[in-house]
């Protein structure tokens, strides 16, 4: 199939200026319910990734996300959610995206066209055969991906990508391609919406079976969970109080005693 970018294409709706509130909402709605239609085709692809990734991982490989803009931003919001959720340390799922933090919050001109400079920013973490790395662009042209996919499929490390158009650019240069074709935006060429969507979907799912397939999870429960506040106290209490049938003020002072409901079962279990 010749590349077609389907992320540019025009909306399927005409006139938003002129439609009321509710009509806006439904047809975004409606749109969005496309998405997870669209990634469950791609789940024999995902479930191919995350095995190589714990493979991996479970040998003290890492995990890569690179994008630009809005994927870029997707990649880093969910490896900084990696080690409050599951206790891993920053150092094992790590999300770069062109023009550094600044383009976290604003944009950075030209820093996705350059092909050199993903490779380069992953070269400084000592990239090796054991991490893997994963190319995020809805569009699957962003030469800053492109080029790091290339250079890093060409060094032996596992490679994989997600666009939302089929037969991409960045595809052609990953080992997996992931590729939720989720149809025109609803305002033409948004793609923080609809793709933005599929992609953090897809990243939820990656990173969340790859934690529980690492033994981060216990049960249905994030036993690794760092106890930043008090709510996330609170709830590590009530799983030590279900696991040790123990009450609150005990385990709330195991809890805190050990630094973690893992390590409180660990020892007491």
């Amino acid at each position: 199939m010749a590349f077609q970018k389907i992320t540019e294409s025009d909306s399927l709706y005409n006139d938003l200026d002129k439609m009321s509130i509710l009509d806006l909402l439904d047809g975004i709605n409606r749109e969005d319910q496309k998405v997870a239609i669209a990634i469950k085709q791609e789940i024999p692809k995902i479930e191919k990734l995350v095995a190589g990734i714990v493979e991996r991982m479970k040998t003290g490989g890492r995990l890569f996300y690179i994008g630009a803009g809005t994927s870029g931003r997707l990649g880093v919001l969910d490896a900084s959610e990696i080690p409050p959720t599951y206790g891993m340390p920053d150092t094992f799922v790590i999300g770069l995206i062109a023009g550094g933090e600044k383009a976290l919050r604003n944009p950075v001109e030209a820093a996705e066209d350059d092909m050199e400079k993903g490779w380069q920013e992953l070269s400084a973490f000592h990239i090796n055969q054991n991490d893997t790395v994963i190319g995020i662009a809805a569009s699957g042209t962003t030469p800053y991906v492109i080029g790091a996919l290339r250079k890093a499929r060409q060094h032996g490390i596992l490679t994989a990508s997600i666009s939302c158009n089929p037969d991409s650019p960045i595809a052609m240069e990953a080992e997996i391609a992931i590729e939720p074709v989720v149809g025109p935006e609803f305002v033409t060429g948004s793609t923080r919406m609809k793709s933005g969507t599929a992609q953090k979907m897809v990243l939820n799912m990656i990173s969340t079976t790859t934690m529980i397939q690492l033994g981060r999870v216990k049960g249905n429960k994030m036993i690794n969970m760092q106890l930043t506040n008090e709510k996330l106290i609170d709830r590590g209490a009530r799983m030590i109080m279900k696991e040790l049938s123990v009450d609150y003020d005990r385990a709330k002072k195991l809890l805190l005693l050990y630094g973690s409901v893992k390590k409180a079962l660990d020892a007491l279990s």
